[in-house]
This record gives structure tokens, sequence and C-alpha cells, in this order.
């Protein structure tokens, strides 16, 4: 009798098992496929537009130690502007507290016309640039194209390669 028992509880593990088993062989995993050159990514677009809007606003506030934050200066850092040489991320922090130091007064600091486009962990933001900044009393105003690769750190998005041109 204790030995049928027995074989009685075998056999229903073994089903219960075997049917388990069954069961998670069933369960399908649906991959979710990710277009990086044709999906929008509205969220990643919506960070990478409020990261540009603080670094807008660290200008207006002549805050350049938060400007500089926005920068991830790296070995890989670039920066290209109106057909000079590239330079890397000391020249760029050196250039940019050279001249933010210099300006007496946010006049206007607009990003015309941005575009966002996110690769991943990776956004190329262009732009037209609309810059009025006094000098003193006197008035420069900027008006370049802009692009700016960010890319998405623990930080948050940070600039890792500028490339200016002036528009004709």
């Amino acid at each position: 009798m204790k030995t049928k028992f027995e074989i009685l509880i075998i056999m229903i593990f073994g089903c219960l098992i075997i049917n388990c088993k069954q069961q998670e062989e069933k369960t399908e995993v649906k991959e979710v496929k990710v277009d990086l050159l044709n999906d929008e990514f509205p969220n990643a677009q919506l960070e990478v537009k409020l990261t540009m809007d603080s670094i807008a606003q660290s200008v207006k506030e002549r805050d350049l130690d938060q400007l500089i934050s926005f920068h991830a200066y790296s070995p890989k850092y670039t920066e290209f502007k109106n057909g000079e040489l590239r330079i890397g991320g000391e020249e760029n922090e050196r250039f940019e507290r050279i001249i933010f130091e210099e300006i007496t007064e946010v006049v206007k600091f607009d990003f015309n016309d941005m575009k966002i486009a996110i690769y991943d962990n990776l956004a190329n933001v262009t732009a037209h640039t609309d810059f009025h900044l006094k000098f003193g009393e006197e008035l420069a105003i900027v008006n370049e194209q802009m692009t700016m690769l960010l890319l998405k750190t623990k930080e948050g998005w940070r600039i890792v390669h500028e490339h200016r041109s002036l528009k004709f």
C-alpha cells in the first residue's frame, strides 16, 4: 500500500512538472523593433529640449559654471566653428569662459528652427542661433547655423560636440 502511495505521489509530481514545462514553453516573448533612423522618441526629445532651454537660461542668467556643466568634456569632445581647425574640450571651456565673462548683457538668446533627432543615447540638435549680446555698450548679433551632439549620461544630456558656421 505504501509503495502504491509513493508511486501515486511521484506520478502527480511528474504531471505537475510536465504541465509547468508546457506552460513555460507556450510563453512568447514579443521583440519590440526599434528603428533608430525613423522613430521619433518623443520623451527623449522633450528631455533634450528641456536641456537646451536650461543651457539658454544659464546664458541669460550669466551662470557660467552652469553653462560649462552642460558639456561632457573628454578626449572625444570636439568643436568646429566657422571653418577654423577643430578644438577639444579644454579649448572650448577656455573660449566660453573668456567670451561669457566679457558679456555685460544678454539681450536675446534664441535657438530658432530647432530640430532634435534622437539616436538611442545620442541626440543631434540643429538650429539657427539668434543671439544679441552686449559687450560694454557694443551689441554683437550672432546668427549662425549650429549643430550640437548630446550624449545621455547619468547626469543628463551633455554636449559632446559643437559645430557652428556663420550664416551667409
